[in-house]
């Protein structure tokens, strides 16, 4: 294969989106449509990649500051397609190979379609290889009139004839061309059209004037190259994506008794026998193990869930980490940082945030527990609270294996409670606990007969 080059066209404005954000920026499935478009284009291991931006191109530029490999190109004015791939001379003009052409708002588009084009541009030794499709309503997309079966030129909308209007076939947009004759036609477009505007179709017509090649591949799924303009669009590409991936979670021994309200980002991974109840949400980087299961509402970020685990209604965990047999919810909140460890356990309206919770421990009921470390077997009472901030800075609490923590208390960080201590019900603890202690923080109780009777008399005095 000879050297390849890549460069995606990113610098329309959207206008359709009605959006202060760049278009190529609105997420698809948890990650930027552009975002989509690079990783496809990675898979060609490609010599360089150009992006050609315009409008917001500085917020572009920023989202994609973890990008050196990356060159950026802008286009100012935007003149059309033809003037937008021209931007690169400065870049691609002294080099060899194939360059493929790429729309950062075409996030569907499969790698195997791609390779598919490359291998029919190299093979027939083409100028211009076009990537085409069959749609039932080709309404707005440029027509490919053929003669005697070969690509004579496209069309587009604006310029058709009614004739031409009735084609179906279409031209995606995606192109793969030799660089050599590249730049040279491109300086030889015109703008004789109903825009204005330099089209990229029409080197179709100059390179057949100038009796080169060019060639085309047809699509079988026209939804491959479905552009975004609008945010109904973006809504129902989004469909698309997350449906493909239910479909391959099911396919791999996965439950999901409601794929339609089902939201599975595509780099999530799921074992076999796992089931996913309706309105459930994992997203980023989420790894579930085998045979889990995952209740209605529930929303994972970023988050590893050995095998076995159970995670009941309506529950956000985010950054965590939750080892085999653990129970969480419902109502749960894990924060970034969180660790429950085999078999533990965390309960309804129990908020975790930088802490190790240990295999086996419990904590069942309307807790928080901030920068802790809890060993094994620990029960943490209704209402605990580990006070991890003084108003400057957090602080750690240790809670050793098999210690008690009774109902309603708050544990002063920094501090310690030993290894299979008990802290009393209601107790304030601003001292380390010693092992195999009790530990009372709390003021002596004091029941003052017939005070009630007494305030009521005084109450009814008054009146």
């Amino acid at each position: 294969m000879p050297d390849l080059h890549v460069v995606i066209l990113a610098a329309g404005k959207g206008t359709r989106m009605k959006s202060s954000l760049p278009k190529v920026l609105h997420s698809v499935a948890g990650r930027p449509m552009l975002e989509h478009v690079l990783r496809t284009a990675a898979t060609l291991s490609p010599r360089t990649v150009t992006l050609v931006v315009g409008y917001l191109a500085e917020s572009i530029r920023l989202a994609l500051s973890d990008r050196p490999d990356l060159q950026l190109v802008v286009q100012e004015p935007q003149l059309g397609t033809g003037h937008a791939l021209l931007q690169t001379a400065p870049v691609l003009e002294r080099l060899a190979g194939a360059l493929l052409l790429l729309s950062a708002d075409v996030p569907l588009l499969r790698a195997r379609t791609l390779e598919r084009i490359l291998e029919m541009h190299e093979s027939s030794h083409a100028a211009a290889t076009v990537l085409t499709a069959q749609v039932e309503r080709p309404y707005g997309y440029g027509r490919i009139v053929r003669v005697e079966g070969r690509i004579s030129r496209i069309v587009e909308e604006r310029d058709a004839s009614p004739a031409e209007r009735q084609i179906k076939e279409v031209n995606s947009g995606i192109y793969a061309f030799d660089l050599e004759p590249l730049f040279p036609a491109l300086r030889s477009l015109g703008t004789q059209n109903a825009q204005g505007e330099y089209y990229l179709p029409d080197l179709v017509r100059i390179y057949r004037r100038q009796h080169r090649v060019v060639e085309t591949v047809t699509l079988e799924r026209a939804d491959e190259v479905r552009g975004i303009n609008s945010r109904t669009e973006l809504a129902e590409v989004n469909r698309i994506v997350r449906q493909t991936k239910n479909e391959e979670l099911m396919a791999a021994g996965v439950t999901i008794e409601d794929p339609a309200t089902t939201y599975v980002d595509p780099d999530v991974q799921v074992g076999p026998d796992t089931v996913i109840h309706p309105g459930v949400h994992l997203e980023g980087q989420t790894q579930v193990g085998a045979a889990c299961e995952i209740h209605a509402g529930v929303r994972i970020v970023d988050s590893v869930l050995e095998d076995r685990v159970t995670i009941r209604n309506f529950c956000v965990i985010q950054d965590s980490r939750i080892a085999s047999g653990a129970v969480v919810g419902p109502f749960a909140h894990l924060r970034p940082g969180s660790d429950l460890r085999q078999n533990a356990h965390v309960g309804n309206f129990v908020e975790l945030k930088k802490t190790v919770l240990g295999a086996g421990s419990k904590a069942n009921h309307l807790a928080y527990l901030g920068d802790a470390t809890i060993g094994e077997d620990v029960n943490v009472g209704a209402g605990t609270i580990t006070c991890n901030y003084d108003g400057v800075q957090k602080n750690p609490t240790v809670i050793e294996d098999g210690a008690f923590i009774g109902s309603d208390s708050q544990l002063i960080a920094p501090v310690t409670v030993g290894r299979g201590a008990y802290v009393a019900a209601g107790s304030s603890i601003t001292e380390d606990v010693p092992a195999g202690s009790l530990a009372i923080g709390r003021g002596k109780q004091v029941n003052k007969e017939g005070w009630a009777e007494r305030k009521k008399k005084a109450i009814g005095d008054r009146r």
